[in-house]
Protein backbone atom coordinates (compact mmCIF):
# COMPACT_ATOMS: atom_id res chain seq x y z
CA UNK A 1 0.00 0.00 0.00
CA UNK A 2 3.12 2.27 0.49
CA UNK A 3 5.33 2.40 -2.23
CA UNK A 4 8.79 1.18 -1.32
CA UNK A 5 10.84 3.65 -2.55
CA UNK A 6 9.69 6.26 -0.83
CA UNK A 7 10.64 7.12 3.08
CA UNK A 8 8.30 8.42 5.47
CA UNK A 9 7.73 10.34 8.67
CA UNK A 10 5.59 9.79 12.20
CA UNK A 11 3.51 12.66 10.97
CA UNK A 12 2.70 11.43 7.64
CA UNK A 13 4.39 13.10 5.03
CA UNK A 14 6.46 10.97 2.40
CA UNK A 15 9.75 11.50 0.86
CA UNK A 16 11.17 10.61 -2.92
CA UNK A 17 14.52 11.21 -3.14
CA UNK A 18 16.87 12.26 -5.80
CA UNK A 19 20.05 13.43 -5.51
CA UNK A 20 20.29 16.05 -3.18
CA UNK A 21 16.30 16.84 -3.56
CA UNK A 22 13.49 15.30 -1.84
CA UNK A 23 9.96 15.52 -2.66
CA UNK A 24 7.44 16.16 -0.31
CA UNK A 25 3.75 15.08 0.24
CA UNK A 26 1.00 13.62 2.52
CA UNK A 27 0.46 10.15 2.70
CA UNK A 28 -2.49 8.04 1.74
CA UNK A 29 -3.29 7.51 5.58
CA UNK A 30 -3.05 11.19 6.12
CA UNK A 31 -5.61 12.26 2.86
CA UNK A 32 -8.08 9.48 4.08
CA UNK A 33 -7.52 11.08 7.89
CA UNK A 34 -8.43 14.49 6.55
CA UNK A 35 -10.76 14.19 4.15
CA UNK A 36 -11.53 16.21 1.35
CA UNK A 37 -8.40 18.05 0.69
CA UNK A 38 -9.66 22.22 -0.29
CA UNK A 39 -6.79 24.07 0.20
CA UNK A 40 -2.99 23.92 0.73
CA UNK A 41 -0.89 27.05 1.90
CA UNK A 42 2.96 26.46 0.76
CA UNK A 43 5.97 28.16 1.48
CA UNK A 44 7.81 30.33 -2.10
CA UNK A 45 10.92 28.76 -3.34
CA UNK A 46 13.66 29.85 -1.55
CA UNK A 47 12.61 29.99 1.45
CA UNK A 48 14.01 27.61 3.95
CA UNK A 49 12.78 24.59 6.10
CA UNK A 50 13.76 23.00 8.84
CA UNK A 51 13.29 19.42 9.67
CA UNK A 52 10.05 18.80 12.02
CA UNK A 53 9.33 22.27 11.79
CA UNK A 54 5.86 23.48 9.98
CA UNK A 55 6.21 24.91 6.57
CA UNK A 56 2.49 25.18 5.59
CA UNK A 57 -0.81 23.77 6.20
CA UNK A 58 -3.65 21.76 4.24
CA UNK A 59 -6.93 22.36 4.82
CA UNK A 60 -10.18 19.55 4.54
CA UNK A 61 -13.76 19.68 5.07
CA UNK A 62 -12.71 18.23 8.31
CA UNK A 63 -9.58 20.04 9.29
CA UNK A 64 -7.10 22.19 9.38
CA UNK A 65 -3.64 20.68 9.53
CA UNK A 66 0.07 21.81 9.98
CA UNK A 67 2.69 20.44 7.02
CA UNK A 68 6.10 19.75 9.02
CA UNK A 69 9.47 19.42 6.98
CA UNK A 70 10.82 15.64 7.35
CA UNK A 71 14.14 17.42 5.81
CA UNK A 72 16.39 20.92 6.68
CA UNK A 73 16.79 22.71 3.33
CA UNK A 74 15.72 25.24 0.43
CA UNK A 75 12.45 24.81 -1.27
CA UNK A 76 13.79 25.33 -4.58
CA UNK A 77 10.03 24.56 -5.96
CA UNK A 78 5.91 24.31 -4.84
CA UNK A 79 3.66 22.28 -6.77
CA UNK A 80 1.13 25.55 -7.83
CA UNK A 81 -1.24 22.93 -9.50
CA UNK A 82 -2.32 22.13 -6.09
CA UNK A 83 -3.41 25.28 -5.39
CA UNK A 84 -6.18 25.36 -7.96
CA UNK A 85 -6.78 21.22 -8.04
CA UNK A 86 -6.14 20.67 -4.23
CA UNK A 87 -8.55 17.46 -4.31
CA UNK A 88 -4.97 15.82 -6.16
CA UNK A 89 -4.08 15.29 -2.95
CA UNK A 90 -7.18 12.49 -2.38
CA UNK A 91 -6.82 11.45 -5.88
CA UNK A 92 -2.71 10.80 -6.55
CA UNK A 93 -1.49 11.09 -2.73
CA UNK A 94 1.80 9.29 -3.48
CA UNK A 95 2.50 11.28 -6.14
CA UNK A 96 1.11 14.45 -5.79
CA UNK A 97 4.29 16.23 -4.03
CA UNK A 98 4.07 19.80 -2.57
CA UNK A 99 7.57 20.74 -2.18
CA UNK A 100 10.73 19.98 -3.51
CA UNK A 101 13.99 20.70 -0.94
CA UNK A 102 17.24 20.82 -1.81
CA UNK A 103 18.49 18.73 1.43
CA UNK A 104 21.35 20.83 3.27
CA UNK A 105 21.08 17.99 6.18
CA UNK A 106 21.72 14.13 3.89
CA UNK A 107 21.88 12.36 7.55
CA UNK A 108 17.86 13.65 8.52
CA UNK A 109 16.77 11.14 5.76
CA UNK A 110 18.46 8.10 7.43
CA UNK A 111 15.86 9.30 10.14
CA UNK A 112 13.16 8.66 8.54
CA UNK A 113 10.69 5.42 7.76
CA UNK A 114 11.19 2.82 5.27
CA UNK A 115 7.42 1.37 3.95
CA UNK A 116 7.62 -1.47 6.48
CA UNK A 117 8.02 0.56 9.66
CA UNK A 118 5.71 3.60 8.44
CA UNK A 119 3.05 0.49 7.41
CA UNK A 120 3.20 -0.52 11.26
CA UNK A 121 2.64 2.76 12.20
CA UNK A 122 -0.52 3.16 10.74
CA UNK A 123 -2.09 -0.11 11.41
CA UNK A 124 -1.22 -0.45 14.83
Amino acid sequence: MYPSELKYTMDHEWVRVEGDVAEVGVTDFAQQQLGDVVFVELPEPGATVTAGQAFGTIESVKAVSELFAPVSGEVIATNDALVTRPETINAEPHTSWMVKVRVSSPGELGELLDAERYTALVTG
